[in-house]
């Protein structure tokens, strides 16, 4: 198939465009590279793609281009499309900064999204598959998070934008059937990781003998998902076309599906693990002890999350198998190889 990619010069997207590669996909990559976080690691994930297309000859091209340019993204289309699939995992990330830089989310994650979804419409693309976030569950307290469950207090403005994606998606799904699945994606770590996320964070503090900070003095728990694991369920979910729901009942309408084409999804690792035992996991891959600093929880932080990933599995056949340990070794193996000249 012909798939776009969105966002592949991040974590996510970057294994998903390698994953579609190593199966014979022909693949167009787009990507701004902003500087959010380090650009090295951007520019060499893209080497990497860059890399493995030519070790395989696989059929792979990339445009370096903003989403909030609407030109770009039509030209995206008309020159490397028609696309069979596209995968929208490109956003402006991250939890904390969305306190700081508001803006750029609804530049990137609104204003795109759109681009994403009109030129998807234009070229009557046969599905489109999106990035959502498990932050859409906000001030929800009741565990596991599923998709049956109201999404209507988000705690921070990354959260809002990702269920903007929802709504607008489901509009374009009722308006010109253009089937759409979203994905809300748990804690997800693993090789070529955000530098801005914990496992990164927290294995430079250990090595370089500083205290990891840990907020809501360490008393979270998170999903934490494999990259591995995550990818295979973008892939079988992209590959499973959203159709109408037959039994959607308007008068006790279900969140997650319609009788338009459109799903949302939970994508996670059902199996919660305490920030405590992650470390730990952590100290024993990298032969050295932390130093924990605990300090209060930070304003649009959520103490826990669990994905009830059931409606997932039986549609598709997800199923995560990476255990902590696994995926944790295999994160720490790679981090050591890319950072060993410091």
């Amino acid at each position: 198939m012909r798939i776009l990619v969105t966002g592949n010069a991040g974590f996510i997207g970057f294994h998903v465009a390698c994953a579609c590669m190593a199966r014979g996909d022909a693949v167009t990559g787009f990507d701004v590279v902003n500087d959010y976080y380090d650009v090295a690691l951007k520019e060499a994930r893209l080497a990497e793609l860059d890399r493995r297309a030519d070790e395989t000859g696989a059929d792979y091209a990339f445009i370096r281009a903003d989403l909030a340019d609407r030109a770009a993204v039509e030209a995206a289309f008309s020159k490397a499309g028609p696309f069979d699939r596209v995968i929208h995992l490109a956003a402006q990330a991250g939890v904390r900064y969305s306190l700081e830089n508001p803006l750029a989310y609804i530049e990137s994650n609104v204003t795109g999204f759109a681009h994403i979804l009109e030129a998807c419409r234009q070229t009557e693309t046969p599905h489109l598959t999106f990035a959502s976030t498990s932050s859409v569950y906000g001030a929800n307290r009741a565990m596991p998070f599923a998709e049956s469950q109201g999404v209507d207090h988000p705690v921070q403005l990354y959260a809002a934008t990702k269920r903007s994606n929802e709504l607008m998606a489901h509009a374009y799904a009722h308006l010109y059937r253009l089937p759409c699945t979203g994905l809300r994606f748990f804690t997800v770590y693993g090789p070529w990781g955000r530098p801005d996320m914990a496992p990164i964070l927290f294995a430079e503090a250990i090595l370089a003998g500083r205290p990891i900070k840990l907020f809501n003095h360490g008393n979270h728990s998170r999903d934490f998902t494999y990259i591995d694991d995550i990818v295979e369920g973008v892939i079988r979910a992209s590959d499973r076309i959203a159709t109408p729901d037959p039994d959607w009942d308007p008068e006790a309408p279900d969140p997650a599906t319609s009788d338009a084409p459109f799903r949302l999804y939970n994508i996670g690792n059902n199996a919660p693990v305490q920030l405590a035992d992650f470390i730990e996991a952590l100290e024993v891959a990298l032969g050295r002890e932390a130093t924990r600093e605990l300090l209060p929880l930070q304003p649009g932080d959520v103490p826990d999350t669990w994905a009830d990933t059931k409606a997932l599995a039986d549609d598709v056949g997800y199923q995560p198998s990476t255990p902590i340990e696994v995926g944790v070794n295999n994160f720490v193996d790679w981090y050591l190889e890319f950072y060993k000249d410091g």
